[in-house]
């Protein structure tokens, strides 16, 4: 039978599926997410972050290399996680693939199954505790005395989103019956603009740039997961739309949905 995905129909038999940014979305703003899954309306998609995508590829990589080898990575034992190894699972490849829901779980009331796409995922061999980690790029300021790179923190409008994909992975595991810590971390590699003289070889054309590493942990929290499930679940079963968000959105977070912005300016000036 197909897979129900794409616009909600409440026909359907089949458990509809929802992504991780999907909730995301919702979560933002539920009028914008029922646009786009109840009736279909197509927003202007964000172009793919391609340089970002290759540090993840690259990262991923250096993490499997140490996978196979059942061994923790430099980097982990640098700091202090050497007693964990990237964990070693057959259905890990799979979890990382965002596109097919590849980490999944069926939500039995509200006939969901919901699902994204990690990054990684670390394994205590002693406690078979695992550890969901995320892999994040970004090219820093320099601090204020202009000696080195910005500590990246988690701290701002824009990364909450970060935390709760962090949530929500965890929350899907234990779902799955996994022994999930409730600490994450996050790898986040600075790209470094201001204490590097270039980044083209001169023999050959090649070109390096190099990163600063930061390990960041988080620990997290998902009990706002089922309640926001049903929640969205409810959203997807309304006949009008809800009203836009009217804040989290802007720099500080404090300003209404955009698209709410973009409806209220057509319909001043009579074009809708």
């Amino acid at each position: 039978m197909a897979r129900h995905r794409g616009t909600y129909k409440p026909e359907h038999p089949e458990p509809y599926e929802v992504s991780r940014s999907q909730i995301q979305s919702f979560m933002n703003c539920p009028a914008c997410f029922w646009m786009n899954r109840v009736k279909g309306i197509k927003f202007p998609g964000m172009p793919g972050f391609l340089l970002n995508s290759a540090t993840d590829t690259l990262l991923k990589k250096d993490f499997d290399r140490y996978r196979e080898m059942q061994k923790p990575h430099p980097f982990m034992e640098r700091n202090g996680l050497g007693h964990l190894v990237p964990f070693k699972h057959e259905n890990f490849e799979l979890w990382t693939k965002s596109l097919q829901l590849g980490l999944r779980t069926f939500h039995e009331p509200s006939n969901l199954i919901i699902g994204g796409g990690l990054d990684d995922v670390w394994h205590d061999l002693k406690t078979d505790e695992i550890f969901v980690v995320d892999y994040k790029s970004t090219a820093g300021r320099k601090n204020d005395e202009g000696t080195a790179l910005n500590q990246i923190t988690l701290v701002g409008a824009y990364k909450e989103s970060y935390k709760k994909q962090m949530d929500m992975y965890q929350w899907i595991l234990r779902q799955e019956g996994f022994n999930v810590s409730k600490t994450g971390y996050f790898v986040y590699v600075n790209g470094d603009q201001h204490f590097e003289d270039g980044m083209l070889n001169d023999e050959i054309d090649k070109a390096n740039m190099r990163f600063d590493v930061q390990l960041i942990s988080y620990d997290a929290d998902d009990s706002w997961v089922e309640d926001t499930i049903l929640e969205l679940k409810n959203c997807l079963l309304m006949n009008e739309c809800p009203r836009h968000a009217d804040s989290g959105f802007g720099p500080k977070g404090d300003k209404q949905c955009e698209y709410a912005e973009l409806f209220d300016g057509m319909k001043e000036n009579k074009l809708i």
